[in-house]
């Protein structure tokens, strides 16, 4: 309960598989679904105001902070700069997609960073260490050369933010402390970029 009223806590595929959940609360009277940073950056949320839309109910969006933009703030990456972001997952039993990597050298060879989100599941978070050890792992298997430049970054938009950047090894031996956390693959950088790094990121000078 928040301000005296009754507050439903729902899991990710409460949301994606069961939408109908917050459809029918806003049928019968005023209903909230807060999540955290940009409402609508998630395709699930534009298909659920399409669905309330469809069955006459009507929405209204509260525009929040975005990670995107979070990320900029505190690695100093400029935002027009950057491509088609992509996920890692966690792998599992006979699955390890490669797919987030083609996204980052598709992106590499534009001249172009990479926003990687970092899997969540319900008993645990992806970190950077772990995000960056996978990446590279693809590319051993693609036969690729990973990326050499990595900005890992925590808790961005809490109090306690942590921002790191380096090479793998660098990252992959980094405590970034608790989730949740996210990567930027950055292309080459700019002048104003690696000196932001350089001072807010721990990036080695060259």
């Amino acid at each position: 309960e928040f301000y005296g009223k009754p507050v439903t806590l729902l899991n990710r595929d409460d949301v994606e598989r069961f939408p109908g959940k917050i459809l029918d609360a806003a049928a019968e009277g005023d209903a909230v679904f807060l999540t955290g940073g940009d409402p609508m950056v998630s395709t699930t949320h534009a298909d659920i105001r399409i669905r309330a839309e469809e069955r006459g109910i009507a929405t209204r969006i509260i525009h929040g902070a975005s990670i995107q933009s979070a990320v900029c703030g505190l690695s100093g990456l400029q935002n027009y700069r950057f491509g088609k972001s992509c996920s890692v997952p966690y792998p599992e039993r006979n699955w390890f997609p490669t797919t987030p990597l083609d996204t980052i050298l598709s992106n590499f060879r534009q001249d172009l960073h990479t926003l990687v989100f970092l899997d969540i599941k319900p008993d645990r978070h992806m970190s950077v260490p772990e995000g960056v050890e996978l990446i590279c792992r693809m590319a051993e298997k693609c036969g690729e050369t990973a990326p050499p430049l990595y900005v890992g970054m925590a808790r961005a938009g809490s109090e306690s933010p942590s921002v790191f950047a380096g090479s793998a090894e660098d990252v992959m031996n980094h405590d970034y402390g608790a989730p949740l956390h996210i990567i930027a693959v950055p292309a080459s950088l700019h002048e104003m970029e690696r000196e932001y790094l350089e001072i807010f990121a721990g990036l080695k000078r060259e």
